[in-house]
């Protein structure tokens, strides 16, 4: 329990905030502090956490030349420095390496290890984020999160001061609501050490997503649930609890705290509005939950044994010492809102027109006569001019239309066959009719922008932002800078995902 005097402060301290409207009023980790329950690891790559704090937020390294910078603040207690990694990844892919833990304990997120269910790469560590995947802004300024695809993960298995056994703890995150799945697992929290599933209560961590394997809430989801091992638990059970909503905010807040045989699940839209309590109550019953053995290694965007099949965007979130009040919690929550997260251009470079039919012309030295066409379901390139019959124009043209899977980027169907898409594959282009699934949606959906070599526009994935529409061999890829594919090969890159677009054949 807390004094009043520690929540009186608490609640001081975020009317402050709330009356300025200022980011660095005080942070999170300020009215945590305050509240008794400190932070012991605080992540975020679009701001600082603690008023005072002006260190690195996070480091980037460029596919250019692999070398690293740090993205610090613009101030102290302020939103991230986006120019400085603007500059810095100019004319070049840029992945996010760390995110530093600003808490002063060292606890910072790095490419996770292999566990207990294999990596995606040949050495079994995870994909590293885009740094440009998730761009948003707080009070007008411009910053990134961290997009989480399929395979991608950060870990730190050695973390300091996180909850151990049944000892208490809390923690929040900062996510977007419209990006998730149903794979296992898009996890923020306490986890196992070695990258094995251990057994059941060795973790504690918030969960985003539709899964239905395990627990669930009301409606179709996704829903903000805990992740505690061998279940996703909305409640009491490993079943639904029509207490827990599903999601439709924009940003969403999500929190889960903990201590012996008490529990609870809270969230909130994080740009407007109060914490809801979706469960407070005593630990599942199943044997292994009460008491808890947590092992305080700390993961985001995969599951305790290195789970991989999840999506997610996560912006900023900490873990604490002691089980934090509602009070405490509902002034985070009311500073999370005063920094005013918002949406803002996921496109840049020559614009592009919804309902215009474009054709795509390789840049590459040797492929400069070439365009992004398909021969049945394969996307390929061909050599195509104005004498060339008019099946190959139509095969080398495309209309442009909104994006499927999110209507701030765009999809490409195909002209001559009219409702099928350039969609991506096992990283193949295939052009394959729409089956109104959200998973082809999202396949379908392409971000255009300023091309990489200079020349009109190269075209990222939504879903995998790392990886770039390619020529490769004269196939047609998503395909990353630098990779264990042979299509993600290094040399040549900007060129060939870079794309004269003019007006189609047909």
């Amino acid at each position: 329990m807390f004094s009043r005097s520690n929540v009186e402060r608490t609640c001081v301290l975020a009317l402050s905030l709330v009356a300025t409207g200022s980011l660095v009023a005080a942070g999170p980790c300020d009215l945590f502090s305050s509240g008794g329950t400190p932070c012991i690891a605080a992540h975020s790559t679009t701001r600082a956490l603690y008023s005072a704090y002006a260190g690195s937020l996070y480091q980037v390294k460029r596919g250019s030349d692999n070398t690293t910078t740090n993205i610090a603040p613009l101030s102290a207690g302020g939103v991230a420095n986006a120019a400085a990694q603007d500059t810095f990844c100019a004319s070049t892919t840029c992945l996010i390496t760390i995110i530093y833990d600003q808490s002063g304990r060292g606890n910072h997120l790095t490419q996770a290890p292999p566990g207990g269910f294999s990596g995606p790469e040949s050495n079994g560590y995870d994909n590293l984020a885009s740094a440009i995947g998730a761009p948003v802004t707080l009070n007008g300024q411009k910053a990134y999160g961290v997009f989480i695809s399929p395979g991608t993960g950060y870990r730190n298995n050695a973390a300091s001061g996180t909850a151990t056994g049944d000892a208490a703890e809390g923690m929040y995150a900062v996510l977007d609501g419209t990006h998730y799945n149903g794979g296992c697992c898009f996890d923020y929290g306490n986890a196992e050490t070695n990258s094995h599933d251990t057994g059941n209560g060795h973790m504690e961590a918030i969960y985003f997503g539709d899964s239905t394997s395990w627990g669930s809430g009301s409606g179709s989801g996704p829903w903000v649930m805990a992740d505690l091992e061998n279940g996703l638990f909305s409640g009491l059970s490993a079943g639904n609890n029509a207490g827990d909503p599903s999601i439709s905010y924009r940003f969403v807040t999500a929190a889960v705290k903990g201590e012996p045989n008490q529990w609870a699940i809270r969230g909130a839209n994080a740009a407007s509005g109060a914490l809801s309590t979706y469960y407070s109550g005593v630990r599942p019953s199943v044997s292994g939950y009460n008491p808890m053995s947590k092992e305080g290694a700390i993961i985001l965007g995969i599951g305790g044994d290195n789970s991989v099949s999840a999506q997610g965007t996560f912006y900023e979130g900490v873990m604490t010492s002691g089980y934090p009040s509602d009070a405490t919690e509902n002034a985070v929550q009311a500073n999370i809102v005063a920094a005013k997260y918002a949406t803002t251009a996921l496109t840049s470079g020559p614009a592009l027109t919804v309902g215009s039919s474009i054709s795509l012309r390789a840049t590459t030295a040797c492929c400069t006569t070439r365009y992004l066409a398909h021969t049945g379901s394969t996307v390929n390139t061909q050599v195509v001019s104005s004498s060339s019959t008019t099946a190959l124009k139509q095969q080398a043209s495309w209309t442009v239309r909104a994006g499927l899977g999110n209507s701030a980027c765009f999809s490409f169907e195909s002209v001559d066959t009219a409702g099928s898409y350039i969609r991506h594959y096992n990283f193949a282009l295939l052009v394959n009719a729409n089956d109104g699934s959200k998973q082809f949606h999202e396949d379908a959906t392409f971000c255009p922008q300023a091309g990489l070599n200079g020349q009109g526009n190269s075209i990222r994935s939504w879903s995998y932002p790392t990886r770039y529409f390619r020529h490769y061999s004269n196939v047609g890829y998503i395909a990353s800078n630098g990779g264990v594919h042979t299509f993600d090969a290094a040399t040549s890159f900007n060129d060939d995902v870079s794309w004269v677009i003019s007006t189609g054949f047909a």
